[in-house]
Formats: structure tokens, C-alpha cells, sequence
């Protein structure tokens, strides 16, 4: 029966190496004896042979790598044996790694999950004292730590790049991370170092207490976050149990202490409120309309868009369009629907028999609401206080418009004519009304199927363009 010597540091990649030659060789695992750190071998154990130069190189899964390199890090001292008998079996069937009910993937699955929540618990309670001159060149620390598993090598990489310009160690019972001038390097464990208190110690406890909120107390989620095995070696937890007891006095004290009316002084903020800025004139044409809209200041849109983007179309025309905002390009062009969007409802609005030329075309919003990236100006949604303050302008382009019907494409134009912007996508094709009674068909914005995965693509554009058929049997209806 060959053993498997397998070393305390660097084991992950020895497993897959021994394990590699091992299966190549046709070894199964009931004939494997693995053997971790220093373990005498087996008097009985025979050395496994080389496998031949023609050997097929062996295939698994990435998944199973990625499996593996973690749980090589567990505990459990038959790790090793449950790897290969896996291996073992994915060489006839490879899709056995995703198998969810099989009993061997589930419980390296769940030894996977353990070591890195023990990864994990490390990242969040280790705590470094400092051990050197902080006047050096570099500061040294040093902490101990005891993980449930051998969760420091994988982890160490981690603390290198995070404290890459200091020095500091990192003991634990099973090995020790050393990472000086650069350099990392894992030696073996120690007993527990007898380190100094350090000063920033009690600044951090304080810190601690003073963040600690006793209304929100959950003393089993506390404790599954930060279990009682690690507070020992963390110096804000001998805070915890005064905390926890005074937490119902304390909390009582904030509710008393709560305000249950306005202070005196937000009388008087109230007094010098600024008004909201007045109503502009109401023009009696549309073009009117567009040159009174250049002055717009009634949100914080105008401050940072081109211009103002007007609608467009006919004075007298029955069917009007209301999209969301201007984009980019409309922006610039000072026109709505020029850009990619705009595009694309033309094309799909013509093979539905709707002539753009005939309609009014506008937007909720008047400005381009944007984040600005490098020299690229990124959409964004405009908020429910923009929509209602740009509501306005809608309202009086309907009112010497007075269309006989609305299409209001996406979620910003349903919630400015219908008062809602919810489940735009299941109110779709639906005929509803604004207050004073005008129809409004919804359907979804342009953009929506620009950003649709190309296999969904046709079938959403059909529907919209089922939308759009039905406006116009909707307007043919009407009489218009």
C-alpha cells in the first residue's frame, strides 16, 4: 500500500502533485495511505510507482481545483483520502462536481465552506501589536491567532498585500506567516508569544463602546459573527459582557431621552425656508412654450445639462409620445429621440405603421441627468422630486397640445401622465388615464431593449412593436 507523505506547508499543491501521479498510475484510493506533517510512515507502506512517459495527461474540472486547494486546508485527517476518492470517481463521470445530492461532493462541498469562513473569521479577528521601534524603518507587529483549520497559509497572501509596509508575524498553533522586507515565509507553529499590551489597544476598545448600540442588540447574531472562541485574543471584547448587561438600561434611557416634537429652533428654520422658485408665465403656443423652457431653474438639472430639450411636432397632432429624459446626444442636438434610442423607435415605430412626423414627441424630463466618467457622460434615472418638478412643463404641452391619446414609454413618463411608475413591464400594452381622462398606452422605453441580451432582443422589440400597432388601432378608433 503506497503512503503519501504530505508536508505542513506548501500541502495543497503536494496533494495535487502526488495526487496527479497517483491517478495516472491507476492507484485506487482504498490502496492510498496519505500521511500529513510528521507522521512516521507506514513500515508496510510501499513507495507509489512513476507513472509511464506516454500517460494521458488527467482532466477534471476547474471546479474540483478550486474545491480542492481549499479543502486540502481542513482539519479533518481523512481530507485527503475523501479528495481523491472524488478524483477518483470525476475521471469517468466529470459531471459528478456539480451533483448536489451526492454524498461525497456534499460534504467536501460542506468542509469547503468551513475552512473559508475560518479564512474569513481570520481576516476580521486577528490583532497585531507592535513589537518594534515605531521609529524604524519599518514598524514590526506581531499577533497570535487560533483558527479552526489550517487557514493561515492560504491566508497569508492576504495580509502581505494588505501590510505590505511593515513587517509582522502572525503565529498560530499550526504554522506561523512571516512577512519581513518583502518577503513571506511560513514556518512552523509556536506556543503563544507573550506579547506586550499595545497602546492603541484602549483607543480602539473605546471606539468599540462607543458604536455599540444596546436598541439593536442580537446577542445570537453577535455571537455567530464573532463566536466566544475568538474574544480572548481580542482586547474590545472584554467590553462585550458590560455592554450586553447594560444594553436594556441604556436603550431605555435613549427612548425617554427620544424627542417627541419638533425642537423650538425648526419654527423658526421654517421661516426662512426658501419658497419654491415660481411658475413661469404660461406661453399660449408651443413654441412658446420652448423658448420660456430655456429658463428653467425649477430643479438642479439645469445646472449641469447643455440645454433644455424641448418637445416636437405638430401643433394639432392627435397622438403624443412621452419618453424619459434626453440622452446624450439629445443633449447636444437640442432635439428628443436623436440618439441610439431614438433610432430605434423610428425603425420599429415605422413597421408598425406609426409616422413619427405625425406625432408630438417629448420627454418627462427636460434636462440630461448624468454622471460624468472620464469624458463619457453616464444615464442616470431622474429621482421622483425632478419628475414632479419637470411636470409642469408636461402638463402645459398637453394642455395646447390636447392629444386623443399618450404613449408613455417606460417607467419616469407612466409615473409623470398615470402617477405611477410600478410593474411598468406587466402594465405594458394596457390602456389607462391621466387625471383629466386623455388615454395613455404604456409600453416599455426604447433604451429597455437596447439593453436586452441579444437572444431576447427579437421577441422584445415584436412586443413593442405590438404596442405600437396598438396605438394606432387605438388612434384609428378615435376617429384620428
Amino acid at each position: 500500500m503506497p503512503t503519501i507523505p504530505l508536508p505542513r506547508h506548501g500541502t495543497a499543491r503536494a496533494w495535487r502533485d502526488a495526487a496527479r501521479r497517483l491517478a495516472a498510475v491507476g492507484i485506487p484510493p482504498e490502496d492510498i495511505l496519505w500521511q500529513h506533517g510528521d507522521h512516521a510512515p507506514d513500515l508496510f507502506a510501499d513507495a507509489p510507482a512513476a507513472p509511464p512517459p506516454d500517460a494521458a495527461p488527467l482532466t477534471v474540472p476547474r471546479a474540483f481545483v478550486t474545491l480542492a486547494d481549499t479543502v486540502c486546508w481542513h482539519a479533518d485527517p481523512q481530507r485527503f483520502a475523501r479528495l481523491y476518492t472524488l478524483l477518483w470517481r470525476l475521471r469517468a463521470t466529470p459531471g459528478l462536481i456539480a451533483d448536489g445530492g451526492d454524498p461525497e461532493v456534499t460534504t467536501l462541498r460542506r468542509m469547503e465552506k468551513a475552512v473559508r469562513r475560518d479564512m474569513h473569521k481570520m481576516k476580521a479577528f486577528v490583532r497585531f501589536r507592535e513589537i518594534g521601534d515605531p521609529d524604524g524603518p519599518r514598524r514590526r507587529f506581531a499577533a497570535w491567532f487560533e483558527p479552526t483549520h489550517h487557514a493561515t497559509e492560504p491566508v497569508a497572501p492576504f495580509f502581505a498585500r494588505r501590510f505590505g509596509d511593515m513587517d509582522w508575524i502572525i503565529a498560530t498553533p499550526h504554522c506561523t506567516a512571516r512577512f519581513e522586507d518583502g518577503t513571506l515565509r511560513i514556518t512552523d507553529g509556536q506556543p503563544r508569544p507573550n506579547l506586550s499590551d499595545d497602546a492603541t489597544e484602549a483607543l480602539w476598545t473605546t471606539y468599540f463602546r462607543s458604536i455599540f448600540n444596546p436598541a439593536r442588540l442580537k446577542i445570537r447574531a453577535m455571537t455567530s459573527e464573532m463566536p466566544k472562541k475568538y474574544w480572548k485574543n481580542l482586547p474590545e471584547a472584554a467590553a462585550i459582557p458590560d455592554l450586553v448587561a447594560g444594553a436594556p438600561a441604556r436603550a431605555r434611557e435613549m427612548q425617554a431621552a427620544a424627542p417627541t416634537a419638533p425642537p423650538a429652533r425648526a419654527a423658526r428654520l421654517q421661516t426662512t425656508r426658501q419658497p419654491d422658485p415660481p411658475a413661469p408665465d404660461r406661453p399660449d403656443t408651443l413654441a412658446g412654450l420652448s423658448h420660456a423652457l430655456d429658463a428653467c431653474t425649477r430643479c438642479p438639472l439645469h445646472a449641469s445639462a447643455t440645454r433644455a430639450v424641448p418637445g416636437e411636432g405638430p401643433a394639432d397632432a392627435p397622438l403624443m409620445i412621452v419618453g424619459e429624459q434626453p440622452g446624450d446626444r439629445e443633449d447636444l442636438d437640442g432635439r428628443p429621440f436623436t440618439g441610439p434610442a431614438g433610432r430605434l423607435f423610428d425603425r420599429i415605430a415605422g413597421a408598425a405603421g406609426l409616422d413619427r412626423s405625425t406625432a408630438y414627441v417629448t420627454n418627462a424630463v427636460k434636462h440630461f441627468k448624468f454622471q460624468a466618467r472620464g469624458k463619457r457622460r453616464i444615464h442616470q434615472r431622474p429621482d421622483a422630486g425632478e419628475v414632479q418638478a419637470c411636470r409642469w412643463w408636461l402638463e402645459h404641452e398637453r394642455a395646447l397640445l390636447r392629444p386623443k391619446l399618450i404613449v408613455a414609454m417606460g417607467a419616469t413618463a407612466a409615473a409623470a401622465l398615470t402617477g405611477t411608475g410600478r410593474d411598468i413591464t406587466a402594465r405594458r400594452g394596457t390602456l389607462e388615464q391621466t387625471a383629466d381622462g386623455t388615454p395613455v398606452l404604456l409600453t416599455v422605453h426604447p433604451s429597455y431593449l437596447l439593453r436586452c441580451p441579444e437572444d431576447q432582443r427579437p421577441t422584445e422589440e415584436a412586443r413593442f412593436r405590438a404596442d405600437l400597432e396598438t396605438a394606432r388601432a387605438q388612434l384609428a378608433h378615435l376617429g384620428a
